[in-house]
């Protein structure tokens, strides 16, 4: 009987670990304020470590934000100011700010 409980807490916990996290634009929303600075801005360039012109993020897609923000915080990806950023974001706050940016704005052709 135990081994039975056991295989089903097994199952279930492995289900649960499946499930794709969902992300909230309306949550995200109260996320994005350390990006607003830099991804929204035109023409946004920054010098270190190297010249570098910032990306627009409204309007891309949302699992190219989560792959991008979860490199930075990984490491596969090199800036030490988004590193130290994304290291601060749980998988669920990543899938809320991919949310908020990739939604369709008012008047745009989306």
């Amino acid at each position: 009987m135990k081994k039975l409980i056991f295989a089903f807490t097994l199952l279930l916990a492995a289900g649960a670990q499946a499930q794709t996290i969902q992300g909230n634009a309306a949550t995200g929303k109260q996320d994005v304020f350390m990006c607003e600075g830099c991804h929204n801005s035109t023409g946004y360039r920054v010098a270190f470590p190297e010249v570098y012109e910032v990306p627009m993020l409204n309007g891309q897609n949302a699992g190219y934000i989560e792959q991008a923000l979860k490199e930075y915080r990984d490491g596969q990806r090199n800036n030490q100011t988004m590193r130290a950023i994304a290291s601060s974001l749980t998988n669920q706050e990543i899938a809320d700010i991919a949310a908020y940016y990739s939604r369709p704005r008012p008047g745009s052709a989306q």
